[in-house]
């Protein structure tokens, strides 16, 4: 058994409902760099620091909040996740992925990922978003190596790890929020740098369409759980050898919160329609 697996979980989920009067919540919303906005629309929102949770880290990265917020949107009850631990902060996968067994222990079944991520794909620009159809997991880790763990499935089916359902939805909400969405495969590589010009040539004629460092974990522990996956990347700019110049984090934060409104609108209107 995982130190950050089915037990641990159920203690961590415990203790958030000490915290917490959680009931039915639609789904968990993990907001990735600079999208934790979202959370703010989250009304008579219970905030607690992730530090206050067992088992969950506190996140150093510039644009996670580091806080778990509970409270409706859209008129329903839902958990918002904002922020992440990343694996290139020295996590291990399974300790990264390790608030979605939280979330799934509190009764969450549907997980609405998004973060933000270059453009592989040269029709991508900053600023637009793309539903995540399917991954490339570059990263080489898996958070399900070793033991079984309770309620896991032990070979889980990747044929839709992002499910068609819940992408219809999120492409409806768009079209009702009026923003126009891309649709792609997501690149999940570990970081901490970004790409080389070279390494982005790769991705591109692997298939890939955008790239980042966040959401398979995620994505592959939901899958083990049997929960439905819905994910979504905010294109903050060109990856590398694509749009002719350098890039910085701090680049990455400005272009998420400048697109930031349009992403919480069609997030919103998901969840209403869940």
């Amino acid at each position: 058994m995982s130190a950050f697996g089915a037990a641990r979980a159920r203690a961590s989920a415990e203790a958030v409902r000490e915290r917490l009067e959680i009931r039915t919540p639609v789904a968990a919303l993990v907001l990735g760099t600079g999208l934790g906005g979202l959370a703010d629309r989250i009304e008579d929102a219970v905030r607690v620091p992730y530090a206050a949770i067992p088992g969950f880290r506190s996140t150093r990265i510039d644009g996670h909040r580091g806080e778990l917020v509970h409270g409706t949107l859209a008129g329903r009850e839902v958990l918002g996740l904002a922020g992440r631990f990343h694996m290139y902060e020295g996590h291990a996968p399974a300790v990264s992925a390790f608030p979605v067994r939280v979330m799934h222990a509190l009764g969450v079944r549907v997980l609405f990922l998004s973060n933000a991520a270059g453009g592989v794909r040269r029709s991508l620009s900053p600023g637009d978003l793309m539903i995540i159809e399917d991954h490339l997991n570059l990263t080489w880790q898996n958070p399900l190596v070793g033991a079984l763990e309770a309620g896991d499935t032990r070979f889980p089916d990747m044929s839709s790890p992002y499910a068609p359902r819940l992408a219809a939805l999120l492409r409806g909400a768009a079209h009702a929020a009026g923003v126009t969405v891309a649709s792609g495969v997501y690149a999940g590589l570990m970081g901490p740098n970004y790409e080389t010009p070279a390494e982005v040539r790769m991705l591109e004629r692997l298939g890939a369409d955008a790239v980042g460092m966040s959401t398979v974990p995620e994505t592959i522990v939901a899958a083990a759980l049997g929960m439905e996956v819905a994910a979504m990347s905010l294109i903050t700019n060109q990856a590398a050898g694509i749009g002719g110049k350098g890039l910085s984090h701090q680049e990455v934060v400005e272009a998420a919160s400048a697109a930031s409104t349009r992403f919480e609108e069609v997030a919103a209107e998901f969840v209403r329609r869940l």
